[in-house]
């Protein structure tokens, strides 16, 4: 004789027995099995119908997957009763620090994936100028709160900001266009973060300088990044005569009202043979790089107003590693430098650098032409006594 059935079994078989003898209701519809999982990027691509909770950048693939197999009639009303936007969460997804976020030239689409994960993750966004970079922001769908950060307050504002930093929070720094702290504000919050151990990040991206060197045709090995030149006429010249001197590519940053007197100082400081390439509206629909010499330059933008910032690069001077400069060339550099202002040690080191020519020797004919002069000059008073 069989045992009798547990008191589990006896429930499971009678609840079986019940329901295979009752038909299902008519006002009820069979619910169809659950659809098999789908690819993640059409899971997104109903995340915003299912209102799902989510963090802050990422939505999380599992917490998709389990609204997208619930009813259909349970996610409809759910979207259809809510439609207030999402609360912003607490929960960080970046580790707190100061993130130098670089930013598009010209081409929205030029701006990378890990950059667009920040500034949506980021406390806050420090701007050069928040109604330049909101439209950035608009564009994708970015609602990082903004704060003004710029040459003319960045001193005011950066006690609060490493206040903030200290606290936890992750700050995010964009500027007007390219990378922040290149030719603009950045480099001094960045060496406070650094002093007081705060994480500086950088998040690589566009940089006008980079882009204009890789497309100009001039030596990429070696170069160097001036940016934009002092204001002031005798400074400006100055630094020129020491970038003329160099073999390294030169790159310079300036403002379309200041580009024909700048070719005019570069001309004489370079001269008229040097060549060089004018880049302007990089990666923008009226893209330009001319190409030519510094002499043809200021002849064809003479009677030319160009918009736009412009980057300029200057063909380094060519020097033979093997020929050793004759003492007659080396005395013309020195007389020329210090003619213009430079000190003996200064006009040395410049020599030195444009030339093959060693230290020792050129510091010991820049002596022996200082005291030359010395003697020519107190010459008349020995004969007069």
């Amino acid at each position: 004789m069989p045992s009798p059935p547990s008191i589990l079994s006896r429930h499971s078989y009678g609840k079986a027995a019940a329901t295979a003898a009752a038909p299902p209701p008519a006002s009820l519809p069979l619910r169809a099995p659950p659809p098999p999982m789908a690819s993640l990027l059409r899971l997104q691509g109903l995340a915003p119908a299912l209102n799902v909770p989510r963090h802050r950048c990422f939505l999380s693939p599992l917490r998709l997957a389990s609204a997208a197999t619930a009813p259909l009639a349970r996610r409809i009303s759910t979207a259809a009763s809510t439609n207030a936007p999402e609360p912003p969460t607490s929960e960080p997804n970046l580790e707190s620090g100061l993130y130098l976020v670089a930013t598009p030239i010209g081409n929205l689409e030029d701006i990378t994936l890990r950059a667009l994960r920040v500034l949506k993750c980021a406390n806050v966004i420090l701007s050069e100028d928040t109604r330049h970079s909101g439209k950035l922001l608009q564009h994708y769908n970015i609602k990082t709160p903004l704060l003004s950060f710029h040459k003319f307050n960045e001193r005011e504002r950066e006690p609060s900001i490493l206040r903030r930093l200290h606290e936890g929070e992750a700050v995010a720094l964009i500027s007007d266009a390219g990378t922040p702290g290149i030719s603009d504000p950045g480099m001094e919050l960045a060496r406070l973060c650094a002093a007081e151990k705060i994480p500086v990040v950088p998040i690589p991206g566009p940089s006008a300088a980079i882009a204009a060197l890789s497309a100009s045709g001039l030596p990429s090995n070696e170069f160097t990044f001036v940016g934009f030149l002092p204001k002031h006429a005798r400074s400006r010249r100055d630094r020129l005569e020491i970038s003329a001197r160099e073999a390294a590519t030169q790159i310079f940053y300036v403002p379309p009202h200041g580009i024909h007197q700048f070719l005019v100082d570069a001309a004489s400081s370079f001269g008229d043979s040097r060549s060089c390439v004018i880049a302007r509206e990089i990666t923008k629909l009226h893209e330009e790089f001319w190409r030519g010499t510094l002499g043809e330059a200021n002849e064809a933008f003479a009677t030319r107003q160009p918009k736009g910032e412009i980057t300029v690069l200057i063909e380094g001077q060519l020097i033979s590693v093997d020929e050793t400069p004759s003492e007659d060339f080396l005395e013309h550099e020195l007389r020329e430098l210090m003619a213009k202002g430079h000190t003996l040690s200064a006009a040395v080191k410049l020599v030195t650098e444009a030339t093959s020519a060693k230290k020792k020797d050129v510091y010991a004919l820049a002596l022996r032409m200082r005291w030359t002069a010395f003697f020519l000059l107190s010459k008349p008073e020995v004969e007069s006594m």
